[in-house]
């Protein structure tokens, strides 16, 4: 089974970038759909971003205009791009493959997640 490797993940400002990596170990060219989430510690984990082998996304409305997601099939790698970071984007950040559809449920491939913190 694929691994995925979540990196980018670290302290950084209100207002501040991030670039999120998530390294898979082989091929995502076969997975329709991937895409992140996130968590906080007593809340469940949410979608931020997803994106399909044709380019089509869906995002979270919290993080529309603020994150791009994108995927580099041939480097095997699917990226999320966040500016603008607030303080309600602090959680651990996590790639996932397997969807079946962009507005489906998460597939069954994660990857370890990496913390985002946002200080005020």
């Amino acid at each position: 089974q694929v691994q995925l490797v979540e990196s980018g993940g670290g302290l950084v400002q209100f207002g501040g970038s991030l670039r999120l990596s998530c390294a898979a170990s082989g091929r995502i060219s076969r997975f329709y759909a991937m895409g992140w989430y996130r968590q906080v510690p007593g809340k469940q984990r949410e979608l931020v971003a997803r994106v399909t082998t044709g380019g089509m996304t869906n995002y979270a409305d919290s993080v529309k205009g603020r994150f791009t997601i994108s995927r580099d099939n041939a480097e095997n790698t699917v990226y999320l791009q966040m500016n603008s970071l607030k303080s309600e984007d602090t959680a651990v950040y996590y790639c996932n493959a397997g969807g079946l559809r962009l507005l489906g449920p998460p597939g069954d491939v994660w990857g370890q997640g990496t913390q985002v913190t946002v200080s005020s």
